[in-house]
């Protein structure tokens, strides 16, 4: 069964050309021109992926984000006609998004993209037993169930986010360098994005840790990546 992808653009032209894109390699693609409309279209066709432009009519893209990101973990790829900055993406994190790009963007580079986001909103499936539950008297990460909660308040994290944080989880105590990140979290295709572990571990810190500025759950190995350290009390 095809992924179904959600299109927001006003921009017609560069709407086409994604259809086009998207549905030679064989995804169903529904579309909206505005922001009230890609809501609508969104809650009537539960997309298994929403790419969705900055600038908006009626609804800007920033806010259209929001409204998606407080009901569903789908993934979102917001796109810009602006270059993309550092604190672009940090922006784009603090909305709810996966990923922020520039347009136009080349189709074998989209592509890839695409099947990434799709790919990470997927559980693994290895062959090693891996945990999949971490709780404290602060933190609780359920991999089965993909809950995450601080204090007994359920936490929402995007599909990146949660991956990120799972990675950490099944891999106490093990240096995890940046290269094994982008592999196994990112994927191959952004094996070359190496500022994206410090920024996404920079915004994940930002909502599990009980002090983001002396982190206690994901520490630095300076110039090497990052370990996961904790003290579960699971029975």
């Amino acid at each position: 069964m095809s992924a179904r992808i959600l299109v927001i653009d006003d921009d017609k032209e560069v709407s086409r050309l994604l259809q086009i894109d998207l549905k030679r390699n064989g995804y169903e693609v529904v579309v909206a021109t505005d922001g009230i409309q890609g809501l609508r279209v969104f809650h009537d066709t539960k997309p298994d992926l929403v790419l969705l432009d900055v600038a908006l009519p009626r609804m800007d893209g920033r806010m259209v984000c929001q409204r998606i990101r407080e009901l569903s973990d789908v993934p979102i790829l917001m796109m810009t006609a602006h270059a993309v900055t550092e604190d672009d993406i940090a922006t784009g994190l603090d909305l709810g998004a996966d990923e922020y790009v520039l347009k136009p963007i080349r189709s074998v580079e989209f592509q890839a993209r695409v099947r990434a986001l799709l790919r990470r909103n997927k559980p693994d499936e290895g062959d090693k037993p891996l945990p999949m539950f971490y709780k404290d008297d602060y933190l609780s990460v359920d991999l089965n169930t993909r809950r995450v909660s601080i204090r007994g308040e359920e936490l929402r994290l995007t599909p990146t986010e949660f991956k990120l944080l799972a990675m950490f989880v099944q891999h106490p105590g093990d240096v995890l360098t940046f290269q094994q990140l982008l592999e196994r979290v990112w994927g191959y295709e952004y094996q070359n994005e190496h500022h994206y572990p410090r920024i996404y571990v920079s915004h994940l810190r930002h909502k599990i840790e009980p002090d983001h500025r002396t982190p206690t759950y994901i520490q630095n190995e300076y110039g090497t990546g990052y370990r996961f350290v904790g003290s579960s009390t699971e029975d």
